[in-house]
């Protein structure tokens, strides 16, 4: 695994980037280290922002970003790589793998176990895209730091949704 981290104050977007590659796969922990890659950057967040990244959206981050790398390990091969890419009010979540076929979203089914990872990344990311690059396809989704859509995500109880 290689990382870098970048911070770009002057630049509006991002302020901050990082990237990751990945080539060990499940046995060599690649998801653990995303995960934690990801939580290490959002960490330094209040050095470019007014204040700290909340812990619901570190954690969403860390989700999302679980379910787009576990994607490229389990239906490509190769190494994948992560760029995150904080803005001012999200985290542009990228992977690039090499394979040219897109995720799919599959069909409610409460008895299905497991395959449920697009539909998570659906849920909490206000955006997924798909977009060829030269040696297969980048998968983006932009999640929003800001505090309303975290209360969206995790409504209080008896507050209809």
């Amino acid at each position: 695994m290689t990382d870098a981290i970048t911070a770009e104050r002057p630049v509006p977007e991002p302020l901050l980037s990082a990237g990751a590659v990945y080539d060990d796969g499940f046995r060599g922990g690649a998801i653990a280290a995303a995960r934690a890659f990801t939580a290490d950057l959002l960490a330094a967040a209040p050095t470019v922002l007014p204040g700290p990244v909340a812990d619901e959206r570190v954690e969403l981050a860390q989700l999302v970003v679980s379910e787009l790398v576990t994607n490229a390990i389990r239906h490509t091969s190769g190494p994948c790589r992560l760029l995150l890419e904080l803005g001012r009010d999200a985290l542009e979540i990228s992977v690039f793998d090499h394979g040219a076929a897109a995720p799919v979203p599959r069909g409610h089914d409460p008895r299905r176990i497991g395959q449920h990872g697009v539909e998570i990344v659906l849920a909490v990311c206000e955006s997924l895209t798909v977009e060829p690059a030269p040696e297969g396809k980048r998968v983006r989704a932009r999640l929003s730091l800001l505090p309303d859509h975290a209360e969206a995500a995790h409504p209080p109880e008896g507050r209809p949704r």
